[in-house]
């Protein structure tokens, strides 16, 4: 059940939100171009295609031809939503206590500073007696 209730959402999602609710018109596509075929018995559906899609023209039955998929493009449906009503955002000039801070010494600060720091970039010496 939970997977049916998911694949109805996402389908619900995806054809308000994407062109894919073009595919709903597939119905009008396929009457309009029985209406053609009996007015001329030898158009096939490419010449059907290429006449509504590749150059299109305004004839008497323009209206019926924007209608079919894909043929006029709208903006999909973006939807907002809102958890918090009554947030708000504000900005105090108060002056903030100046914040102290000390500087804390660890175990071994002189061998840091003077012996491994200042050695680290030279080479290694050997020394062979």
């Amino acid at each position: 059940m939970k997977k049916l209730i998911s694949i109805l959402l996402m389908t619900l999602y995806l054809v308000s939100t994407t062109e894919l609710y073009q595919l709903l018109k597939i119905p009008d596509l396929i009457e309009h171009y029985c209406e053609h075929k009996a007015l001329n018995p030898e158009m096939s559906l490419t010449s059907f295609l290429k006449t509504h899609y590749d150059h299109p023209v305004k004839d008497r039955d323009y209206k019926k031809d924007q209608k079919l998929p894909f043929v006029v493009h709208s903006t999909p449906l973006i939807l907002f939503f809102t958890l918090e009503k009554g947030f708000t955002f504000e900005i105090k000039n108060e002056h903030l206590p100046a914040v102290h801070s000390q500087k804390i010494p660890f175990s071994d600060i002189d061998f840091c500073y003077k012996g491994f720091l200042n050695s680290v970039w030279e080479p290694p010496r050997l020394l062979y007696s």
